[in-house]
């Protein structure tokens, strides 16, 4: 059927809604990390029974099933020893002669901007097992880790 005779209430023709794909590979959390899933867990749950648009719904509940999920399969890790780079480690180093500082986080965790990298980051991935003093090569880069903190 051409698409002139189509009415603006046939639905055959909008995009299908699919379910949101979790990450790749594991899903280590740090504790804040596992906070924030089953505070979003929580927030969904008690948003989900309040809303009347249909669309609302089905985006929520596509929501909670993700979070749901992530929750699931939520690995929380034990806090680091600090003496050298691991997960859930705040990072203190010097590339390109500029101080930086990141902590190393789960991936629903991570904000850049807010120095909280994936541990699934090119930069988290070039420094771990590093140890204070060592210098890592980051993209032909040199990376010198100068302080590693329990963060």
């Amino acid at each position: 059927m051409s698409v002139a005779f189509r009415r603006d209430s046939d639905e055959e023709h909008l995009e299908p809604k699919f379910e949101i794909p979790p990450p790749p590979g594991p899903n280590p959390v740090t504790a804040r990390g596992y906070d924030l899933i089953t505070a979003r867990v929580t927030e969904l749950e008690a948003l989900l029974p309040t809303l009347v648009d249909e669309d609302a719904r089905k985006a929520t509940s596509r929501d909670l099933r993700y979070w749901r999920g992530r929750l699931a399969t939520a690995d929380l890790r034990p806090a680091p020893a600090g003496d050298k780079v691991e997960f859930g480690c705040r990072v203190h180093y010097r590339l390109n002669g500029k101080d930086h500082t990141i902590t190393i986080v789960g991936h629903d965790e991570a904000d850049p901007a807010q120095g909280l990298l994936s541990f699934l980051a090119p930069l988290s991935r070039a420094m771990l097992s590093g140890e204070p003093g060592e210098i890592m090569d980051f993209n032909g880069r040199e990376v010198v880790i100068e302080i590693i903190a329990i963060g």
